[in-house]
């Protein structure tokens, strides 16, 4: 059982078999504020247990302040170790990046096998959706073919927006993708975000957004689905 609280009651039950439309369409849950390493723990359990009519998961919510360091991570890109932020080493692919309140993180549980859909092909529909929603904003952003993520161009200098990291197992992946909305950037400061140093960091806030989270979060949702559809 997952060691959240859900605002669906779409998980199958032994004695209900979905049909095809329910297993593509993935349930959303809202989880809010939650700790990184339990929501981690469970997005593993998710994925091992999962089976051949598991419908998709997508779990949005928000994480205490914390450094993620990917597989390939070089400590070297965290630039100093007196910030009181804990540093995990974690699964995904990836260098390290920051996660604070004021960021939404969509985690996508996809059975990316049976949706047909190689890495690359699903890396770019979820910079898809985060390019879909900022658009509606009216703000314009982009993807890089050298580094996932959600770019934008803020007084003439490149900087990124949101964060994407994922892990593939047995055909099924988890982890997803981190929006900032409006929180604090410092902590970006201390680290080279994503192993680029240098690499300048935003937030929607900075570009005129003033919605309230939960709408950004709702319409981020429906993108996402779109782009899953």
């Amino acid at each position: 059982m997952l060691p959240f609280p859900c605002t669906d009651n779409s998980m199958t039950t032994a004695t209900t078999l979905p049909s095809r439309a329910a297993i593509e369409t993935p349930a959303v849950k809202h989880i809010g504020l939650a700790d990184y390493v339990t929501t981690w723990r469970a997005m593993q359990a998710f994925t091992a247990q999962r089976g051949a009519a598991t419908r998709d998961e997508i779990w949005l919510m928000q994480h205490p302040p914390v450094y993620t360091l990917g597989l390939a991570g070089k400590a070297e890109h965290l630039l100093r170790g007196d910030t009181g932020i804990p540093v995990i080493n974690i699964d995904r692919g990836g260098q390290i990046t920051y996660h604070g309140p004021g960021q939404l993180i969509a985690y996508v549980l996809l059975d990316i096998k049976r949706r047909g859909l190689g890495v690359r092909a699903l890396v770019r529909k979820l910079e898809s959706a985060v390019i879909d929603l900022l658009a509606s904003y009216h703000i314009s952003a982009h993807h890089r073919a050298d580094a996932p993520g959600v770019y934008v161009t803020q007084h003439g200098v490149e900087a990124k927006i949101a964060a994407l990291g994922l892990r593939v197992k047995n055909g099924c992946c988890y982890h997803g993708l981190a929006l900032n909305i409006d929180m604090d950037l410092t902590p970006y400061q201390a680290i080279n975000p994503c192993g680029y140093a240098g690499m300048a960091v935003t937030q929607m806030r900075a570009l005129g957004v003033s919605e309230a989270f939960d709408t950004v979060s709702e319409k981020l949702t429906h993108h996402l689905i779109h782009a899953l559809s």
